[in-house]
Formats: C-alpha cells, sequence, structure tokens
C-alpha cells in the first residue's frame, strides 16, 4: 500500500470554507510538500477543487507531477452525472486512476437508489479509462447503506473511500464501520483522533492528533483493509486543532504531518 499526502493533510493551509484572506497553499505548494517529505502520492480533494484550475495550471501540475514521480489522485464533492464526467476529464489529463468521491454537498442529499444509478451509469467510462471510483463514508449515510451502494453498483471499479473518522458523525464506531467496509475499501484515509471528556462533564470532543499519537490503532486498521487485497493507497489527513492564530495553525499543521508521516513509513506502507 502506497503511502501518501492529502490536501486535507493542510486542510488550514489549503483554505477552510469561506475564508480566501490569505495566501493559500496551491497544487504546487502541495507537490513542494510532498517532495520535503519523501512521499510519492498526492491526493487533492475537493478543498482544492481541480475543476477551477486553468488548463494551463493543470498542465503545469501533471508535468510536475511526472517529473517527481509522484502519482496523482483526485477528488470532488457532489456525486451527479455531470459532475462525475467532468472529473473523469480531468483524471483522463492527468493520468490519474483513483477518483474519489463525496456524495452530498450543503444543498445536495441524493437518496441511495439516485447515488447507485449514477455510478451505474459512469460505469462505462471508468471501465474504458480504467479508473476507480472510491465513494467516502461521510457521515449522512451509514456504513450498511454504503456497502448496499457498491453491491448494487456491482463492480470492481466502485469501492470505498475508507475514512477512519467521518462516520463518528452518523453514530457508527470504528469496528463496525471497518468491518462492513474494509472488503469494498479502494482507498484509505489515516486521520488519527483523539476523544475527551468537556470540562463541564456534559458530552465529549473529539478532535485529531497526530498519526500514532491518538487512539487510531493505525497497524490494525492498515491490516483489516489489506485483507482484502484491493486497497493499493493510504493518505493521511489532519484535524489539527487550531491555535491561536492562523499562523500558529498553519505551523502546528505542518509539524504534525512530519511527525505523522515519521510514524507511518515505519509501518507497512511504500513511499
Amino acid at each position: 500500500m502506497q503511502l501518501g499526502i492529502s490536501t486535507y493533510t493542510y486542510g488550514w493551509a489549503v483554505g477552510i470554507p469561506g475564508d480566501f484572506s490569505y495566501q493559500r497553499l496551491n497544487e504546487q505548494g502541495l507537490l513542494d510538500k510532498a517532495e520535503q517529505l519523501g512521499v510519492r502520492l498526492v491526493q487533492f480533494g475537493d478543498n482544492l477543487p481541480l475543476h477551477t484550475l486553468s488548463v494551463d495550471r493543470l498542465t503545469a501540475l501533471g508535468h510536475r507531477a511526472r517529473k517527481q514521480k509522484t502519482g496523482l489522485e483526485i477528488g470532488a464533492r457532489g456525486l451527479t452525472d455531470d459532475r462525475t464526467e467532468q472529473y473523469l476529464g480531468l483524471c483522463k489529463k492527468l493520468r490519474v486512476k483513483l477518483l474519489r468521491f463525496v456524495i452530498d454537498t450543503d444543498t445536495y442529499e441524493p437518496p441511495v437508489a439516485t447515488v447507485i444509478a449514477i455510478l451505474k451509469n459512469a460505469l462505462p467510462a471508468l471501465v474504458k479509462t480504467g479508473v476507480t471510483l472510491g465513494i467516502e463514508n461521510h457521515d449522512r449515510l451509514l456504513a450498511r447503506e454504503f456497502a448496499h451502494i457498491i453491491e448494487q453498483v456491482g463492480s470492481n471499479q466502485v469501492g470505498i473511500c475508507l475514512d477512519s473518522v467521518n462516520s463518528m458523525g452518523a453514530g457508527e464506531g470504528l469496528h463496525e464501520v471497518v468491518r462492513t467496509l474494509a472488503p469494498y475499501t479502494v482507498n484509505l484515509h489515516l486521520k488519527d483522533f483523539g476523544i475527551k471528556r468537556l470540562p463541564h462533564l456534559m458530552g465529549f470532543q473529539i478532535d485529531g492528533r497526530p498519526a500514532g499519537q491518538g487512539m487510531l490503532n493505525i497497524p490494525w486498521l492498515v491490516e483489516e483493509v489489506s485483507r482484502y487485497g484491493r486497497c493499493q493507497t493510504a493518505v493521511l489527513e489532519q484535524w489539527v486543532v487550531p491555535d491561536e492564530n492562523r499562523e500558529a495553525t498553519i505551523a502546528k499543521e505542518n509539524e504534525w504531518a512530519i511527525e505523522s508521516i515519521k510514524y507511518l513509513t515505519g509501518l507497512r506502507f511504500s513511499v
């Protein structure tokens, strides 16, 4: 399984929704990060939507990635026929073989039947291009619903992008989610986390930790997913707890990434 980084490794530096008041980490900067960390895989998520880049920037991205021998994976949010077709075109342009999708947007939550129909419509193009589409387990649907989608589509070209924390938002624990979705997993999001009781004792808070320093049993997770032989890549994602200002938060995010990749490269990953 190849290890890589993502735009969600540097979520604060890439930019959070609605905050465009500073010079954000762009696609070339992310390739710089990969080079500095010694990894050869970069996944672009919906927080840096590639369909908004100019043709020149996309061309430069593909050229740079090939020159430094860095594989690319791309992702989008909002699973529709048009958006799927658009991103398959980007896969072709950038020589990408994994396309990760979050189904929903803030204003779009299609029923499961619609999701299945869209994925079936995309199958001929996926087969023709050799692209695998991974649906991310976000927090509206339960793991069994994601499994149902994949079973109904019935193709190895469609699987699950398994995130280690997202399903907590749907009230599901990691072991339950992994037991259900590991057989379909084509891409893994490694996001370590901590859970602590709030000072007033009325509830818990879930937030991020550097990889290997939280509650996520990463060796176990990798072993469980690897058993099925479908998952070829794993990318580091981070929920970095914000500091007193943006600059300090971004600096912490960078430190966490260095610590996390150092830990992860000691496991069963290739770089």
